[in-house]
């Protein structure tokens, strides 16, 4: 079985240091520990990558489309501003979550707004890193659904 992509935009690198009020006290990496544990559980591998710059996140989003089964995209503050993104995950067409640590609807209003939501089969935010578990949790129902999983 293919693995899951998880995929995280700008400045998720600074987890633990940046505004652990919103964001949570966890960094990248122990996030990354509680994906591949939760993924592992559920019967699947995971690929879990982070960049702070666009055009590598939408090659791997292509990579996936032969390598993974499906996708988990927090794509940070290029959520709100990226149509590269939208096109790249509509054009690869696999299972997709958006998730976000904080609630976006609860901040900014320019943070209301989602590229990635009208490509993605759901939407989880304002749990923290329970967010990405649920991601997989859901995406792991859909490809079993779908027979891929």
């Amino acid at each position: 079985m293919k693995p899951i992509y998880i995929l995280n935009g700008p400045n998720l690198n600074l987890l633990g240091q940046r505004e652990p009020g919103i964001y949570g006290p966890g960094t990248i990496a122990d996030l990354e520990r509680r994906c591949a544990a939760k993924g592992k559980s559920l019967g699947h591998a995971t690929v879990f990558r982070q960049t702070n710059t666009e055009g590598e996140m939408i090659d791997w989003i292509h990579e996936a489309q032969d390598k993974a089964s499906g996708i988990i995209v927090n794509g940070a503050a290029y959520t709100h501003t990226s149509v590269a993104l939208h096109d790249a995950l509509k054009a690869v067409n696999l299972p997709t979550i958006e998730v976000h640590l904080s609630n976006i609807y609860k901040r900014e209003p320019f943070r209301h707004h989602s590229y990635i939501s009208p490509v993605a089969h759901g939407v989880i935010c304002g749990f923290g890193g329970a967010g990405y578990e649920l991601a997989l949790e859901g995406l792991s129902n859909i490809l079993k659904s779908t027979g891929k999983g």
